[in-house]
């Protein structure tokens, strides 16, 4: 897998780059491919959005298409193909084939062919080889659960959905290096979309995960996005024969291929849930057949149904709204709100007073604000067919700031949502990575290794036996 990125980024080196943002328990890195007209870069007004695979190791067809998607984006783009090539150069393409690298390897060497259909299907499957990491967390439900953070404070004056900050106490539960770095990721790009690719299953679910029913059982449990979420959902569905229809007996609540999650099986401490309540990106999640391990000649044609559902959906990141928040000097302003009449989810802009609000057609009343400005308000009209961002700008001029605004910016502010990982298990977790590391190194190395590295001129490796 490695290997094919790094080919990838050679053969595509003006669009694309490879980088790590993390490594697994065992040490193994977690590698991404990103493609832009400027890889390595933030571009202004250009929308970012990321694709993960094999969350769950047992499950890789999800880190093989995203495999032949970069192959695939990195051959078109140079073959002049126009709409591979405007798709590039407009948006940022984070694409993390497999986040769980150490499952993955127990699932190809251990049985996990014979052990992929079990009776509900994946969302309710625990006993499966290789399907959790190394330290046997599910890391779909090893995110911070937040959903509930909402549920507790829905009756609350001014309640949010949004940006909702890591609450102390999970980071005294066992928290996967895996989820750690892909929770760092997040925050460090102002991601607009994402999908997560899954087997087990034919469907495409959106959040909430978590069920609102408070026995937990399963019950259609929308965000304030429902109607965004539906359409992304369907955006990929809609491209997509594989997902047309379930394994096994239908879901209750299912809509050709297209369900909420917590209707579908009610699960906390999901990464779709963590993405939409902790940041600006919304994620659905893609369950991409029966057959967890499916075999080698079927996966080109589950390359073929899945192909234009793939760019579909990465074309999906510029539906809604995009534009700057600046003030009357021009200055972009980070962190201000970015707020839609009738949907209780703002989103923020990022560094350089940029933002990216994704909508569905129709009129859309939009309000910029933030602490010590005067709020501004504009009334937008997205037409159906519409291909691109509509561009709405706001420029807001300094005032004193509204007491219930004040109150409300400093509870946020105040907020440990800025802080992150505040008891600093970051250092744990690298020096897991590096014991780990060393381990596979002794392991592999023989005795006299050690020697002539620490001498630092080349280390004899004609001695090393062919295996």
């Amino acid at each position: 897998m490695i290997d094919i990125l790094k080919k990838t980024e050679d053969q595509c080196s003006d669009i694309s780059r490879t980088y790590s943002i993390g490594r697994s328990t065992e040490g193994r890195e977690l590698l991404v491919i990103e493609f832009s007209s400027s890889p390595g870069e933030h571009q202004l007004l250009e929308p970012e959005m990321k694709l993960v695979g094999n969350m769950h190791g047992n499950e890789p067809l999800g880190g093989q298409l995203l495999l032949y998607l970069a192959q695939y984006l990195c051959a078109e783009y140079l073959q002049g193909n126009e709409r591979i090539q405007t798709l590039i150069n407009n948006t940022r393409i984070h694409i993390l084939p497999s986040m769980n690298p150490d499952g993955y390897e127990v699932a190809v060497s251990g049985d996990a062919d014979s052990n992929y259909s079990d009776d509900e299907g994946d969302r309710y499957g625990y006993g499966n080889v290789g399907r959790n990491n190394a330290q046997n967390i599910d890391l779909n439900r090893n995110f911070p659960d937040l959903t509930t953070v909402v549920y507790r404070r829905r009756r609350q004056k001014g309640f949010r959905t949004d940006h909702i900050p890591i609450p102390d106490n999970y980071w005294f539960g066992k928290v996967a290096p895996e989820t750690y770095a892909v929770m760092k990721w997040i925050r460090s790009v102002p991601f607009v979309l994402s999908a997560s690719f899954h087997s087990g299953d034919r469907m495409v679910s959106y959040p909430y995960d978590l069920s609102k029913h408070p026995r937990g059982q399963n019950m259609f449990s929308p965000t304030p996005d429902d109607k965004v979420f539906k359409l992304l959902a369907r955006t990929y569905a809609d491209s997509n024969t594989a997902t047309s229809g379930e394994c096994g007996s239908p879901h209750d609540g299912s809509q050709k291929g297209v369900i909420n999650g917590a209707q579908w099986g009610s699960i906390s401490g999901s990464m779709q849930d963590f993405n939409y309540l902790h940041s600006n990106c919304f994620e659905v999640t893609v369950s991409l057949g029966c057959d967890k391990f499916p075999p080698e000649e079927e996966l080109f044609l589950s390359w073929q149904d899945n192909q234009e559902a793939l760019i579909a959906f990465i074309e999906a990141t510029h539906r809604g709204i995009k534009g700057f928040v600046n003030d009357e000097e021009g200055k972009g302003i980070k962190g201000a709100r970015v707020s839609v009449r009738g949907i209780r989810h703002d989103i923020t802009t990022a560094e350089n007073g940029d933002y990216w609000r994704l909508l569905t057609p129709g009129i859309h009343i939009v309000t910029a604000s933030a602490p010590g400005y005067a709020r501004a308000t504009k009334k937008v009209h997205l037409p159906t067919r519409m291909q691109s961002a509509g561009r709405v700008d706001f420029v807001l001029q300094k005032a004193p700031l509204d007491p219930d605004i004040e109150e409300e910016e400093s509870v946020l502010s105040s907020s440990s949502y800025d802080r992150f990982d505040p008891y600093n298990q970051y250092n744990q977790y690298t020096m897991m990575a590096d014991v780990n590391r060393q381990h596979e190194e002794r392991a592999e190395k023989p005795w006299w290794w050690s020697y002539f590295a620490s001498l630092g001129g080349p280390v004899p490796t004609w001695l090393l036996k062919r295996h």
